[in-house]
């Protein structure tokens, strides 16, 4: 698939911004907390400046910088709380020990439970640098050959890779309990739905539910699980498509089922055949020459060897999952928790993602 070159000279959103009205934090406090704290040898000698990286749509992760040295702090977003979520002292015990055993993970230097600090749990870790792919692709990247076909390869080995961890070699032998590791997703996500629901939309929402929890799959192997694996969590080298750098977004990772990283993968990745319900977690996605989601699968399969007959119910799972999230982002605007202008209608795709899950339910009940 070609590369539409439509979008050549589009400007990819910026990476940093200054900090969000709204979404400053004591940062006075947190400078003395950090110096005193962080190892000695990061020379945090220089002075001390915020910004933050406006382009994600929950936790607030800022930049901080001592001088020349740059760190990221990440925190969950400001008011109520989902259940479970924003999880930052384990998205902590994740990257403290995975970076040691797989270099896509940045390594996590410190976390703080002292709400007197920044209001909230709070950790911070190492800043990587390169461009994060959101709809445009970057100027050095244009010119290559087939570059939307290596992004997409690239990212499909690299989880692929990461699946194929030991999590007890790694450190993390009891991040979660694997048993009944998909079930309690499905019971646990519809509690979610349930607290936020909107009135038009939950016959959907409940019929897609019913089907998915009457058919739930016995996972194969068990593994670590990101749960939030997307193009825009990964970072690559500006100039080379075909290695992904690292992964962000760690807070929900746990022990489980692979296949529902997967299935998250293919729910927001685009497809010459979706029609009038195109995805893609960013606009622009559809024009990039990303592999098929059929490609995905295939790659993902021949990369890791696990029978996916099935992968249409983990699909239509992070489907209907993703309209969850997406009404509990505006739930949080709509109540004044979130100042994000973009989440007053993101739960306008709510119908749609719905309809995406039941229709593919439909399929695997034709098998």
């Amino acid at each position: 698939m070609a590369v539409d070159e439509s979008r050549a000279g589009v400007a990819a959103p910026p990476e940093v911004a200054p900090v969000r009205t709204g979404e400053d934090l004591d940062w006075g406090r947190i400078e003395a907390h950090l110096r005193a704290r962080l190892p000695a040898d990061l020379d945090l000698g220089g002075e001390f400046e915020v910004l933050q990286f406006p382009n994600g749509a929950a936790n607030l992760t800022y930049l901080l910088r001592f001088g020349d040295v740059e760190l990221v702090l990440r925190r969950p977003p400001f008011g109520t709380l989902a259940p479970g979520a924003h999880d930052m002292k384990r998205e902590f015990a994740v990257l403290s020990q995975l970076w040691k055993h797989f270099d896509r993970a940045p390594r996590a230097y410190l976390f703080c439970d002292d709400a007197e600090v920044a209001g909230a749990d709070f950790f911070v870790m190492e800043r990587r640098r390169g461009v994060v792919i959101r709809g445009v692709l970057p100027d050095e990247m244009r010119s290559q050959a087939d570059v939307g076909q290596r992004i997409g390869t690239a990212l499909v080995e690299a989880m692929g890779e990461f699946h194929g961890l030991d999590p007890v070699a790694c450190g993390l032998g009891k991040l979660g309990r694997p048993d009944g590791f998909v079930l309690r997703q499905v019971t646990g996500w519809k509690k979610r739905w349930d607290l936020v629901a909107n009135p038009k939309h939950d016959a959907a929402m409940q019929a897609a539910h019913a089907r998915l929890a009457a058919d739930v799959p016995e996972a194969q192997r068990v593994s670590f699980v990101h749960n939030d694996l997307k193009l825009d969590n990964c970072m690559f080298a500006p100039a080379n498509p075909d290695r992904v750098i690292a992964f962000f977004d760690w807070d929900m990772t746990t022990l489980g089922d692979p296949l529902i990283d997967l299935g998250t993968l293919l729910n927001y990745w685009p497809d010459p055949a979706d029609g009038a319900h195109s995805r893609g977690s960013h606009e622009g996605m559809q024009r990039m020459g990303l592999p098929t989601r059929a490609d995905v699968r295939r790659i993902y399969g021949e990369r890791t060897g696990l029978d996916l007959s099935r992968a249409g119910w983990y699909e239509a799972f992070a489907l209907w999952k993703t309209a969850t999230v997406s009404q509990q982002l505006h739930h949080r605007w709509a109540v004044g928790d979130s100042t994000d202008p973009r989440m007053e209608t993101i739960a306008d795709r709510v119908p749609a993602l719905a309809e995406t899950a039941n229709a593919l339910l439909d399929e695997l009940d034709s098998v």
